[in-house]
């Protein structure tokens, strides 16, 4: 009951985000690479912003999407100020570099917020996210065949 409840808010979520995409042109070959780049960029953003506010704050990896999604957001801001006052203003690439090897470290890579969980809460937001993700493969998977018929 729990997991259906969280598909529909994603699905509802997730289709309200997609009605405000812009509308593609008839012929897809027509794109270009960086238009193609650009909008699996918004749709994975998209995906990420659904099902986090879809689960809510009660999980930690949730909340990390959440400030991740608010955190690229307004670093496209600023690029996109930037870009409109400067001719061509180079960017910064930032970001942590996560030293360390093993089985641990990677999953923390994977889990948003992982970096900083002890194990048993990471082993437990793991599973909980690849429910979720679960859940994200089978609605996408439906409106595409919804779509494709």
């Amino acid at each position: 009951m729990k997991q259906s409840s969280i598909k529909t808010r994603f699905t509802y979520g997730f289709l309200r985000t997609l009605k405000r995409l812009p509308k593609t042109r008839a012929k897809s070959s027509s794109f270009s690479p960086e238009e193609i780049s650009k909008r699996c960029r918004i749709i994975k953003l998209a995906t990420d912003a659904s099902m986090a506010s879809a689960v809510g704050p009660r999980r930690a990896w949730s909340r990390a999407l959440i400030r991740r999604v608010r955190s690229q957001r307004r670093q496209r801001q600023r690029q996109w100020l930037v870009m409109r006052r400067t001719r061509r203003g180079e960017r910064k690439k930032g970001g942590k570099e996560v030293g360390g090897g093993g089985q641990t470290d990677s999953l923390r890579k994977l889990v948003p917020g992982g970096e900083t969980m002890e194990l048993c809460t990471l082993l437990g937001e793991t599973a909980h996210y690849i429910k979720c993700l679960t859940t994200q493969v089978q609605v996408m998977r439906n409106i595409v065949d919804l779509f494709s018929n």
